[in-house]
C-alpha cells in the first residue's frame, strides 16, 4: 500500500543508517565474544527469519541492530552465558532499485553515502530528458510505503525505489 507524498526534507534529516531497520535481502553477522558456534553470518531470508543457536527462530525483519543484539543478548544472558557480549553488523545492505530517465534502470548494490545523483550514475547516468526536479524515492517507513519528492543530492537507503521522471524542455 503506498502512502502520500512527502518532501525530501522532511525524511533526510529523521532517517540514518543508525536506525536502519533489517530488511530482506540484508547480509548480518553475529559476534558473541568467546563463542565462536554463536557467531554466524546469514542474508536474511524471504521469510525474515533466521534460525539462531539455543534461541531458535528470531523475527529480524523490521528491527535494527541494535535491538537484535539486545534480543540475543537477552536469549543468552543467564542460561547459557553469564554476560554475553553481542555484535551484529550489516555486512552487506539490501539493493536499491532506479528507474525511469537513467540509461541503465534496475537494481544496484547498496553504499553509505549514496545520493540519488551518485545512484543514477552507477545507472550509467542520466538520459538527456531526465528532469533534475521530478524525482520521487519510494520508501518503506515502518512498515508503510511513502512517496518522497527527492533532489539529487538527497540520502538513498537500502531497499528505496527512484523513480527519475521526463523533463519537458
Amino acid at each position: 500500500m503506498l502512502c502520500c507524498v512527502f518532501s525530501s526534507a522532511i525524511f533526510s534529516q529523521t532517517i540514518s543508517l543508525s536506525q536502519y531497520r533489517l530488511g530482506l535481502g540484508d547480509v548480518i553477522k553475529i559476534s558473541v565474544f568467546g563463542q565462536i558456534d554463536l557467531s554466524l553470518t546469514t542474508r536474511v531470508p524471504a521469510m525474515g527469519v533466521i534460525n539462531y543457536p539455543f534461541l531458535g527462530d528470531i523475527q529480524v525483519v523490521g528491527i535494527t541492530a541494535s535491538e537484535l543484539e539486545s534480543n540475543i543478548y537477552k536469549g543468552l544472558k543467564g542460561d547459557y552465558l553469564v554476560e554475553p557480549s553481542i555484535s551484529v553488523t550489516i555486512e552487506e545492505y539490501r539493493p536499491f532499485f532506479i528507474d525511469g530517465e537513467v540509461k541503465k534502470s534496475g537494481g544496484y548494490p547498496y553504499q553509505p553515502g549514496l545520493s540519488v545523483d551518485k545512484a543514477a550514475a552507477l545507472a550509467g547516468g542520466y538520459t538527456e530528458r531526465a528532469s533534475r526536479t521530478k524525482i520521487m524515492i519510494r520508501r518503506d517507513i515502518s512498515g508503510v510505503q511513502k512517496l518522497i519528492e527527492a533532489l539529487p543530492t538527497d540520502t538513498v537507503l537500502p531497499g528505496d525505489i527512484i523513480t527519475i521522471k521526463q523533463s519537458f524542455f
